[in-house]
């Protein structure tokens, strides 16, 4: 059993059913997840990791290629240029994508079941979920996100995940024209606010902000908040910079609610003997890291494998944690290095303007992410009890 159908559930699925376990996903919601969110990136380690899954023609038929990143200050200085080989896809197509797949080689994806307990029985769990039903199978699998149910039971001490003092919102512009090749991701250190945009080979500019919030609002207060309220404090923080932002979020058709961003440094407990978590439930990092989607990617062809070859459920998802936690938490604090550079203030501002590009440099030149980008996992080495 999978508990979530995000992008997460879905591939671990399909990479248990290559391992050849019968599975079904069950997802709280009543319907697919068409129409949310806006876009992510997935990194050239994670498209690596659906190709192992036979699933990298359908992702790269989506969205567009993002080859590099280019940097800029609030005065339009150009900091840094650095290559960041992966796609960038619309959030919603990319859900349809798996989902639809999924189904298609038979894996049963059941809605409208959100989980509030499980329980180990003689030789399986049994899961319960709200509306009052259940289910029974060898295994639960948590991937179910950033609030995962399946942590809580898995270990009801479980750390709640850290607000990094950001807000996320963005969307999609049309008819507005924008510096920039085509895919190219770039990112402006706004003197209030942080901006990314790509432009789409067919002129449409996808776009995020990063509003600093050090209190973490709670979802009520953010969905109070309109799309013409939003346009117009976003308007208020990029005024005095220079960029195409303010152009940019005058040309979006919609300015959705925004959302909190979190990570978790470290979540300890993975697993307890039938029960095991993925993805974000287990270690959600900053979208500042670019890693969120390829992380979870990766976890579902590691976890297939250690399945696959470790005897015994409890080894094989000890196997798992080992063979991925220095990894993951790793990527998480990349992630936080990136996104404390936001906000720094005029002092930091003034030196993170005169660092990063002496840095920048230096990664480029010594291949200094060679350790998230390189990495592949392998269907066909078998996996040790002892390999880390």
């Amino acid at each position: 059993m999978i508990i979530g159908g995000g992008i997460a559930g879905p591939v671990t699925a399909m990479a248990l059913q290559r391992a050849g376990l019968d599975v079904e996903v069950f997802e709280a919601y009543d319907h697919g997840s068409d129409n949310v969110g806006a876009f992510l990136t997935i990194a050239v380690n994670g498209l690596e990791a659906l190709r192992v899954l036979d699933l990298h023609e359908q992702v790269t038929s989506l969205g567009m290629n993002s080859p590099g990143m280019l940097i800029f200050n609030s005065r339009g200085k150009r900091l840094a240029s650095l290559p960041q080989p992966g796609r960038t896809v619309k959030r919603a197509d990319l859900y349809q994508a798996l989902r639809d797949e999924a189904v298609r080689r038979g894996v049963r994806i059941t809605y409208g079941r959100r989980l509030v307990d499980a329980s180990i029985t003689g030789d399986g769990v049994r899961a319960v979920f709200a509306d009052g039903s259940t289910a029974e199978g060898d295994l639960l699998v948590g991937a179910d996100g950033l609030r995962s149910r399946t942590r809580t039971l898995i270990d009801p001490d479980a750390p709640r995940a850290r607000h990094v003092g950001l807000l996320n919102t963005g969307g999609f512009a049309t008819g507005v024209t924008v510096p920039g090749e085509p895919g190219t991701s770039h990112f402006i250190f706004g003197r209030k606010c942080f901006f990314g945009y790509l432009v789409h080979p067919d002129g449409q500019v996808w776009w995020f902000a990063n509003p600093p919030s050090p209190r973490e609002p709670t979802r009520e207060e953010l969905a109070a908040i309109t799309a013409d309220q939003w346009r117009a404090r976003l308007e208020e923080l990029f005024r005095d910079d220079t960029g195409p932002m303010l152009d940019i979020v005058r040309a979006a058709g919609d300015i959705p609610p925004a959302w909190n961003t979190y990570d978790f440094p470290s979540v300890p407990r993975w697993f307890n003997d039938r029960m095991v978590i993925v993805g974000d439930a287990a270690h959600a990092t900053s979208p500042s890291a670019g890693q969120g989607a390829s992380m979870a990617i990766e976890d579902a062809v590691v976890l297939a494998t250690c399945l696959r070859d470790v005897p015994g459920t409890r080894d094989a998802f000890a196997a798992f944690e080992r063979l991925r936690r220095d990894r993951v938490e790793k990527v998480v604090a990349q992630g936080r290095r990136n996104g404390s550079g936001k906000a720094p203030g005029v002092a930091g501002a003034f030196v993170r303007d005169l660092v990063l590009p002496v840095i920048m440099r230096q990664v480029a030149k010594g291949n200094a992410m060679a350790w998230m980008y390189d990495y592949r996992v392998s269907w066909d080495t078998p996996v040790s009890t002892t390999a880390r």
